[in-house]
């Protein structure tokens, strides 16, 4: 058995990276001996409600480093993510000799040693994506000098990270590795459980499910107004937003939105994975509202229980449809043009989803497991 070091600031849900590090870990953890190094505390039950693993504390050897420093700094209004994984990578370099493999599923990493990394969207790229800024990017000048003193605390190396085997979660984030760091990645789309019940078409009911983080990035606006829109056209359809809270205001919004609109729209919260299978393999179809997903884990969830789901044409979440035309939008009225046409139309309805039965198995867990292994494996 080899020894694996996984550097992972956080495993709790919600989050797709954590998901796919959770996987990782169960994927791994008969095989070889598995260290964590991570930034906060591991509680294993709501990893395991929320993914769908069966990961315990006796899997792993965990390693904390830097539990004073972490109270300090998980205090301060702004994530700090960089500055946060940057001292998990400075303690690497004092680990990485008593390990066959160093890997992590945060992006980018220089471990002093060649690893592998999963990348989900390079934290190095300029400009960042429109939907990545917040309120604490306002000055370019404070974010190019917190890039620095993060690179400075790791003694990060881009040639360092080049020598890694590159995992991306989609060929669309593969571009944006090889655009910023002039290296090639294979893809390894992220599993999804196919633990959803076959329920017939004939016994779902006709609404629509949206899952992801309560976020302003996921645009549940959009995803009402186009909705909304279906309903004025004398289609009687529902709306189940499932998910997490991820942002104060924003909730507040989204929740009052939904309290206004209340005889057709829903609200679930947190839902155990149990439940959250169960209500969207009850449903016809699936929306998703954010522009560029850099994979859209949600998309392929609904997916793989049977949904019929449209999205819009930008991201790694194009080529869990495979750029379908007749499930992409551009705009919200071209949405609810593509929706009702498909809502009024049962031969569409089976041809849709005889399509997109086709792509389930390219995102199941066993095919996941499988593939990090055999990676694995060949690496050390």
């Amino acid at each position: 058995m080899k020894k694996i070091l996984l550097v992972q600031p956080s495993l709790q849900p919600p989050g797709g990276g954590n998901g796919v590090a959770a996987w990782i870990l169960e994927a791994l953890k008969r095989e070889h001996v598995i260290s964590l190094l991570t930034w906060q505390p591991i509680d294993f039950v709501p990893i395991n409600r929320y993914f769908g693993t069966s990961l315990r504390p006796s899997d792993f050897t965990l390693y904390q480093p830097y539990l004073a420093l972490g109270r300090f700094l998980d205090r301060a209004p702004v994530p700090l993510s960089l500055l946060k994984m940057s001292l998990l990578l400075r303690q690497v370099k004092k680990m990485k000799d008593d390990y066959d493999l160093v890997m992590t599923v945060n992006n980018e990493a220089d471990f002093g040693r060649r690893g592998i990394q999963y990348v989900h969207f390079p934290w190095a790229y300029q400009p960042r994506p429109e939907i990545d800024f917040r309120w604490y990017h306002v000055s370019s000048a404070v974010v190019d000098a917190y890039y620095r003193l993060c690179i400075r605390i790791s003694d990060f190396s881009f040639d360092g990270l080049k020598q890694n085997l590159t995992l991306v979660n989609s060929n669309w984030t593969g571009t944006k590795v090889r655009e910023r760091h002039g290296v090639a990645s294979t893809t390894l789309y992220p599993p999804i459980p196919g633990d959803f019940p076959d329920v017939p078409w004939t016994e779902r009911e006709n609404g629509f499910v949206c899952i992801g983080r309560i976020s302003p990035e996921k645009e549940l606006d959009k995803v009402i107004d186009i909705l909304s829109g279906v309903r004025a056209q004398g289609q009687e359809v529902h709306l189940h937003l499932i998910g997490s809270w991820d942002d104060d205001d924003y909730y507040s919004h989204i929740h009052q939105r939904t309290q206004r609109n209340a005889p057709w729209i829903f609200l679930n919260e947190d839902l155990a994975r149990e439940e959250l299978v169960q209500l969207v393999a009850r449903h016809r179809y699936g929306i998703h509202g954010m522009t560029e997903e850099h994979f859209g884990m949600a998309v392929a969830e609904m997916v793989r229980a049977g949904c019929i789901v449209f999205i819009p044409p930008g991201g790694g979440q194009v080529e869990i449809v495979e750029g379908e035309e007749r499930l992409l939008y551009e705009t919200p009225e071209e949405a609810v043009a593509k929706i009702v046409r498909t809502l009024s139309d049962g031969d569409e309805q089976t041809s849709l989803r005889s399509y997109l039965s086709t792509r389930k198995e390219l995102f199941s867990t066993e095919r996941f497991l499988r593939q990090i292994r055999n990676i694995v494996r060949e690496f050390v």
